[in-house]
């Protein structure tokens, strides 16, 4: 990994850009999805206009920023092609290194998830399509929170039982946290900045590995990574898509040629969720219609 440490930890835009007309047809902000150790953790929801007369599919997205910094989006724009297509939207807010180190992130964004399906029938979603996203930080988090099993010691209590999701949306994260080094060939800051030291670093390491979690009946993965990323290489996408095809998970790597760490242009930015759409239809997660207009 080079460049300056501040690469790592700034958060990049969501990878959807387009014009399509399409709003929310009813917006919910701030909605607390937990509170722990007194701290409120909130969530907004965009509804799409199908989910009056239907269940529909549903996207969670997940901000980059090094577990460190970032937000989640201020509004829903940076997803027109997705709710175009027919999605829903959530986006998540999670403790950040600075309040609680790993695996406090992922213990929020399964909690996320959690809270979505539970209140998926009031909110018009469907609980067997429930898709996770994220960009860099955010990108890892969706692979947690979509690969990691129903039965696993990193869950809180309170959010055990969640969904199994149907699709991950992985935007250049961070995937084998053992393989992230520094230029010197240390541990690399930002990955032991949210990790933490001590005896049980190395571990923590691991078990925060998306990697490590793949398994026979994990969700279908769709990858998107730029080949000159500088914050995050695009090895740790390619090993992912290695690990996925020895376990028969359906995948699909789309490499964006001379790419950075996201902030694509926009002709490769709407090829990004032009394959990403298309990769859901071929699940059917999405309307025939959707596919059929949009792909």
């Amino acid at each position: 990994m080079h460049g300056p440490i501040a690469l790592l930890l700034a958060a990049a835009a969501p990878p959807a850009a387009a014009s399509e007309a399409v709003e929310p047809a009813k917006i919910e902000r701030d909605v607390v999805y937990r509170t722990v150790a007194g701290r409120a953790l909130h969530l907004d929801v965009y509804r799409h206009a199908d989910t009056a007369t239907a269940p529909g599919p549903v996207l969670i997205h997940f901000h980059g920023g090094g577990w460190a910094r970032g937000a989640q989006p201020a509004d829903w724009t940076g997803f027109r092609p997705y709710m175009a297509a027919g999605l829903s939207l959530v986006t998540v807010q999670y403790r950040l290194a600075g309040v609680a180190r790993a695996p406090a992130a992922v213990q929020d964004a399964r909690c996320a998830l959690h809270w979505v399906a539970a209140n998926a029938a009031r909110l018009g979603f469907d609980p067997d399509r429930i898709i996770v996203t994220g960009t860099s930080a955010g990108g890892h988090l969706a692979l947690m929170a979509g690969l990691l099993p129903a039965a696993n010691d990193i869950d809180s209590a309170e959010c055990r039982g969640g969904p199994a999701v149907a699709a991950i949306l992985d935007f250049y994260g961070p995937t084998d946290l053992t393989g992230i080094a520094s230029r010197s060939g240390a541990r690399h800051p930002t990955v032991a900045n949210w990790i933490g030291d001590g005896a049980q670093a190395a571990a923590t390491e691991r078990a925060m590995s998306p990697v490590a979690w793949i398994a026979g009946d994990s969700p279908p993965v769709f990858i998107a990574h730029g080949d000159a990323d500088p914050v995050v290489p695009i090895a740790q996408s390619i090993e992912l898509k290695r690990r996925l095809d020895a376990r028969a998970v359906p995948s699909e790597l789309f490499v964006v040629r001379g790419g950075g760490h996201g902030k694509f242009a926009p002709e490769p930015r709407a090829e990004v969720s032009r394959r990403a759409i298309a990769f859901l239809c071929g699940r059917a997660l999405l309307v025939a219609s959707a596919c059929e207009t949009k792909n």
